[in-house]
């Protein structure tokens, strides 16, 4: 039985596990680094040394040969050499590729927006001109995956997408990349709001990834254990309301 682990801060890497179980069965164990939410609030020396704890801890504790470090983030912002470790890359080209208007929209936290990485990481393009990159702090809408919030109160969740977005998608952005896994829980009313944009996550890409890392090594059927670092009565709360009423365990790292 293949063995995946997959973290971020909290609920984003759902839409992960989401994607891989779709394709491939396995054994996963999935950690809500809770203690540590937001990612995208943090420096990026707070993130290596959380980021790197957090991978020792998983290696000791659970032995899985793949570990998913599902944050856009993390991914951009701390670089690891591990070989089992699959990050969360940004579909840049791809939303470029897509974009009639070559104006395409980069949706993430705080810190991935302002980040020294995600400069470079766009500079390996080699982008024209003509092509244009609009940088977009997105974290309240994380915020809104966060606190459940997308399914409690989706018009107070369409408010806030509408004062975040609205000023900054010109008639112009045409593509936007969903640069937190948070996100693609907000896909379906960003829609709703931005009928014009098309809306691009990397889930599949990452499942690209996974399976080549697997190869034929797939399970008979789907299992998920779950750890948080924070609250776990408040997270189970969380998870039931999205439909999952698997028990929840404390990790700390």
């Amino acid at each position: 039985m293949v063995k995946i682990a997959v973290f971020d801060s909290g609920l984003g890497s759902l839409s992960i596990i989401n994607a891989i179980q779709k394709i491939c069965k396995s054994e996963i164990t999935y950690f809500a680094d809770q203690k540590n939410f937001p990612y995208g609030k943090k420096s990026k020396k707070q993130l290596e040394i959380i980021i790197k704890q957090t991978i020792k801890l998983l290696e000791e504790k659970f032995s899985p040969d793949v570990i998913v470090m599902a944050s856009n983030t993390t991914s951009l912002m701390v670089k690891i050499t591990n070989k089992k470790i699959i990050g969360v890359n940004l579909p840049i080209r791809e939303a470029m590729m897509l974009s009639k208007t070559k104006n395409i929209a980069i949706l993430g936290t705080k810190a991935a927006i302002k980040s020294k990485s995600l400069s470079s990481y766009i500079r390996k393009f080699n982008f024209s001109k003509d092509k244009k990159i609009h940088k977009i702090n997105s974290s309240a809408l994380v915020d809104l995956v966060e606190s459940n919030k997308f399914i409690t109160d989706k018009v107070y969740c369409k408010k806030i997408i509408k004062k975040v977005l609205s000023d900054a998608f010109s008639d112009k952005i045409d593509v936007a990349t969903l640069s937190s896994t948070h996100l693609s829980f907000l896909k379906s009313l960003l829609s709703t709001e931005f009928p014009k944009v098309k809306f691009i996550d990397s889930a599949d890409i990452v499942v690209s990834n996974v399976l080549e890392n697997i190869k034929k090594n797939k399970s008979k059927k789907n299992t998920i254990k779950i750890f948080t670092s924070g609250n776990v009565k408040n997270f189970e709360k969380h998870l039931h309301k999205l439909g999952i009423k698997n028990k929840v365990s404390f990790l700390s790292t």
